[in-house]
């Protein structure tokens, strides 16, 4: 996967998935759906395992409440089958963190690693690749993970996401997007068994033009792109630093993904894939929600300001010129998150980052 210059990692050491309750939320919400999907999967024969993969699984733990649910249903169902659960994401990802707390050495959960017969790994390659053997897997998993590109087309003029891009460079993300969409398919119809199934949470951009911190007249990118501005006309930070801070991101629309599921003579329609459902939904901030009831806006603020952190600092902190010693550039990162807090403190109505998801069943046809 390349990454057009751009290192694509959430932040480590716990921190990501600490601070994105949202994300295991959502990802609650479909659980019914996953565990639905493992029961459609094609019958194994005696000794073979039910094999598993949560494909850009970060550091692993706001999916943990899920796997060990999806655990438990596939052994009511075979209580001697052997179930191999593997996670990927990139190799600069921090997987230390995802193996200590699938073994228990972190978090207060039961490790899910002490669960007989449940062999846990971890591939460190990009989904835009085929990870695991030809029809071997059962079911495939990613939440919040398939937005990010396998490139950057170009670069962001005077924003820092496709959703602000002037129209000739949104153009060039959704081009991108589309075609790492049928990239991505193609990869999962090799892993899959016949009659295998995939479940994806997908962000987007919703029926109602909603999408992940813009569901009121408050727009998150939009914040992002102010603050970082803000540093530039500051002479904080250069041009090129304020330009490289475009994310390597696209958000599809319900009918976008569903395209290339439809349409027969396309290339993942003819590797066998075929959509089962597909539907959006909104899971809401929990920060905000929990604003709605304290009423303590500093407080919010310092919540709600790391989830954000926790996924993008390290777009921004990549924009930086490398020459910075690392002490300045923390201090940038800071200066420019601490910007953010004290405008949501200040004004914290409308304040809120929603996740709004792409929800979609997908089957390889026997």
């Amino acid at each position: 996967m390349s990454t057009g210059g751009a290192t694509i990692s959430m932040r480590g050491a716990g921190y990501y998935s600490a601070n994105t309750v949202g994300a295991k939320t959502a990802i609650n919400r479909v659980a019914d759906l996953v565990v639905a999907a493992a029961a459609k999967a094609p019958a194994l024969a005696p000794g073979e395992a039910f094999r598993v993969a949560d494909f850009g699984a970060a550091d692993g733990g706001t999916s943990m409440e899920m796997m060990r649910r999806l655990i438990g249903a596939i052994r009511a169902r075979e209580p001697q089958r052997q179930i191999a659960l593997a996670y990927t994401d990139l190799p600069h990802n921090d997987f230390s963190t995802l193996f200590r707390l699938t073994q228990g050495l972190i978090g207060e959960a039961a490790p899910i690693a002490d669960i007989p017969g449940v062999f846990i790994s971890a591939a460190g390659t990009s989904f835009y690749r085929q990870i695991f053997p030809d029809a071997s897997l059962s079911l495939g998993f990613s939440a919040t993970a398939m937005h990010w590109l396998s490139r950057r087309p170009c670069m962001i003029a005077d924003h820092v996401q496709a959703v602000g891009a002037a129209p000739a460079e949104r153009e060039e993300f959704r081009a991108q997007g589309l075609a790492d969409w049928e990239t991505i398919l193609l990869a999962r119809a090799m892993e899959l068994k016949p009659g295998g199934r995939l479940v994806f949470a997908n962000f987007c951009i919703d029926e109602a033009g909603r999408y992940l911190g813009h569901t009121t007249d408050v727009d998150m990118f939009d914040g992002f792109a102010r603050h970082w501005r803000a540093l530039r006309r500051a002479g904080r930070i250069g041009q090129a630093e304020y330009e490289n801070a475009t994310f390597q991101q696209f958000y599809k629309t319900s009918e976008e993904f569903a395209a290339p599921l439809r349409d027969p003579a396309s290339a993942a329609a003819k590797a066998g894939l075929r959509l089962e459902s597909i539907s959006t939904m909104v899971t809401p901030c929990p920060y905000a929600e929990a604003f709605a009831a304290h009423g303590d806006a500093a407080a919010f603020a310092r919540a709600y300001v790391p989830t954000l952190r926790s996924w993008s600092e390290t777009v921004f902190a990549g924009a930086l010129d490398p020459a910075r010693p690392p002490a300045e550039r923390m201090a940038l990162l800071d200066a420019f998150y601490g910007a953010y807090e004290a405008e949501v403190a200040a004004a914290p109505q409308g304040h809120r980052m929603d996740y709004v998801h792409c929800v979609a069943e997908i089957v390889k046809q026997a």
